[in-house]
């Protein structure tokens, strides 16, 4: 392996999981007055709560790597997982990933753009529960660019308690003029709702 005398190393930082929550209250309509005392009493009608949540969770933290100015890193960022325990009846969801600009972490800060930054989602690694899960990018040749927010997974059907994994792939180029030698660090973030 060629190595330079300037590496630059990533770090794509992502947050502890994004968390979307789901829940509706008990409501109860009471049974209207009788008007008459021989009047039979309408009944009750009740919307049942919506137990459960819509959760995500995500790796903490991702090193890149190192390389030189003009270079290219790939790495798998680790396992996404939703968990959907909305009931009754789960329904639909969407997760979203977005990226952050990646700044040098000491000074001179340089920028280099989220839109050098692309992803892809991969296949499902496991799902529990029925529906259809359908990646983002199934295959690398899908990949997108970060420079603006996009569709990581989804489940279309709406029908029972629901989780889906998966690995993605975070692929940076480098450009060759404008960065320095040091640690660039950028957040990657996957929401759900």
């Amino acid at each position: 392996m060629r190595r330079g005398t300037n590496p630059i190393i990533f770090h794509a930082a992502p947050p502890a999981a994004v968390v979307a929550a789901v829940s509706a209250a008990l409501a109860a309509v009471p049974a209207a007055a009788a008007p008459h005392a021989e009047a039979a009493p309408e009944a009750a009608t009740f919307r049942p709560a919506r137990a459960g949540a819509l959760t995500i969770s995500a790796p903490a933290a991702v090193s890149m790597g190192s390389t030189t100015p003009g270079g290219h890193l790939a790495v798998q960022m680790g396992t996404v997982t939703v968990t959907d325990t909305r009931e009754p009846g789960a329904g639909p969801w969407t997760v979203t990933v977005s990226s952050t600009d990646y700044s040098r972490t000491t000074a001179p800060v340089v920028t280099i753009s989220r839109s050098n930054m692309t992803y892809w989602s991969g296949p499902a690694t496991a799902t529990q529960g029925g529906g259809n899960f359908i990646p983002g990018q199934p295959t690398a040749a899908q990949q997108v660019s970060l420079s603006v927010p996009r569709t990581a997974f989804s489940r279309t059907t709406q029908n029972g308690v629901n989780n889906c994994s998966w690995i993605p792939t975070l692929n940076v180029s480098v450009p060759f003029a404008g960065v320095t030698t040091g640690v660039y660090r950028g957040v990657i973030t996957h929401s759900v709702a």
